[in-house]
């Protein structure tokens, strides 16, 4: 739907880049962002919090042969883009050359023209009475579920929308909206010895007419912070490990961290050389997809183009267990003498990163109740903690809480304990693949099972 804004904004980002190439840029990239956000927190029936605000800025990334820069600012004055321009062209003349940098190369660039429904109004519409609203049945339905609930972190209701231009001078213009709307309640449980947990739950979506029910939400809330208390440690064993899928999303997520094309050419992984090995059980398939659309409504990470203007796709990363490819942007792929995948993510200044569009692990056919029902003695994790995962090694150890599991049944809480492994171990080890997959955001996998890992107890 073409504005008065839109059409601002790309005039804009035209007007930067002919700036550029006037002030002696060979190439420039501009990228032009526009965004609203809104979050209200209820706590304890009352409004804690009421924040709004909307922010736009441009970013410039200038090449002069084979040396770039990049710069950028929020203020939109003919003043400061003339700063902006003088700056990157600045910068760029006194770094170095670097044999890779450039843009993409023209008959690289594309971009999805369906719509790919990344954007809708109502999240806007929605007046902030109602928001509220929505935050205070979520809190109210968590504390009403249970007489140990007396207190709680607070409900809470976002939106936020944004508009984002990317135009090069190789003739690529592209441009999408996107929404998003959420709720959650954070409810805090007291046991009889005073002892307290906390857990949350959530809903979030494109659409409001997506939005799960608050009293629902508020309920699983509830029943996910009682079912910490009275947790225990457990003896120090090797034991089966069931990973629910929030905590199974980040394990699985580090395939992408070790399939980076940045930490590949740094040879900065456990996946370097691997390319068309087995690095995972033949039950394993992990795709990048930055296409996805369910049920009408664009995924959390689907984008029509990536951060350079290269059409966004889906990439199988590991297949039947074999790796099957690296992902890069423009910069790594010429690092490493291969094409980009169309991951390249981008901020406003800096050069591109690379960044998942939907990843996951393909679900298999169990619930996660016969996962666990096959386990005699074993760790069910709901929460990890802390930051031990080594991509050079694959060393993985982190703290963990969750339920034991006894003859096939969640039977206790248990706290205080560190799971340990290896992740080239790990992926080739699990043996059992739930049909749970849900997407709660852009990555997601179903329940995992893996064999055989150590946990750090009592």
């Amino acid at each position: 739907m073409p504005t008065q804004t839109t059409t601002n904004l790309r005039q804009l980002a035209s007007d930067v880049l002919s700036h550029a190439l006037k002030a002696g840029a060979t190439d420039a990239e501009a990228v032009v962002y526009e965004g609203d956000e809104f979050s209200a927190l209820v706590r304890l029936g009352q409004v804690e919090t009421l924040k709004e605000s909307g922010s736009r800025a441009v970013g410039l990334r200038v090449f002069i042969g084979q040396r770039t820069a990049s710069t950028s600012s929020s203020d939109f004055s003919s003043e400061s883009i003339a700063r902006l321009v003088e700056g990157a062209i600045t910068l760029a003349k006194i770094t170095s050359e670097d044999p890779f940098a450039g843009l993409p190369e023209a008959h690289e660039f594309g971009k999805i023209e369906e719509d790919q429904h990344l954007y809708f109004d109502d999240v806007n519409e929605m007046p902030p009475a109602e928001r509220i609203e929505i935050a205070r049945r979520t809190e109210a339905a968590a504390m009403a579920y249970d007489s140990r609930i007396q207190n709680s972190g607070g409900g809470d209701f976002d939106t936020s929308t944004s508009h984002k231009i990317l135009m090069n001078s190789r003739g690529f213009t592209g441009e999408y909206r996107r929404s998003y709307c959420g709720f959650s309640a954070a409810p805090i449980a007291h046991d009889e010895k005073g002892n307290m947990q906390r857990n949350y739950w959530f809903s979030n979506s494109r659409t409001v007419k997506k939005l799960e029910n608050p009293e629902e939400i508020g309920q699983e809330a509830a029943r996910r912070t009682l079912r910490r208390l009275g947790a225990r440690q457990v003896k120090t064993q090797k034991a089966p490990v069931v990973f629910s899928p929030e905590i199974a999303r980040s394990i699985i997520g580090n395939i992408f961290d070790a399939a980076n094309g940045d930490a590949i050419y740094r040879n900065a992984s456990f996946f370097s050389g691997m390319l068309g090995e087995q690095v995972a059980g033949e039950n394993i398939t992990v795709i990048d997809d930055g296409t996805i659309i369910h049920d009408g409504i664009g995924g959390f990470g689907t984008r029509p183009f990536d951060g350079e203007g290269l059409p966004t796709r889906r990439t199988i990363l590991v297949e039947r267990g074999v790796l099957k490819n690296y992902v890069s942007n423009t910069y790594t792929a010429r690092k490493l003498n291969m094409q980009s995948t169309g991951n390249a993510s981008r901020g406003l200044a800096g050069n591109p990163g690379i960044g998942a569009g939907n990843f996951f692990l393909e679900a298999g056919t169990l619930t996660p109740e016969q996962i666990i029902g096959e386990i005699p003695n074993g760790l069910y994790v709901t929460e990890t903690m802390g930051f031990g995962v080594n991509l050079v090694t694959g060393d993985y150890s982190q703290g963990a809480s969750g339920l034991w599991i006894e003859n096939g049944e969640l039977a206790y809480p248990v706290e205080e304990i560190t799971i340990a492994g290896n992740l080239k171990d790990m992926y080739k080890n699990i043996v059992a693949i739930g049909n749970d997959l849900i997407f709660r955001g852009a990555s997601a996998a179903p329940t995992i099972h893996i064999e055989g890992m150590t946990i750090a107890g009592a």
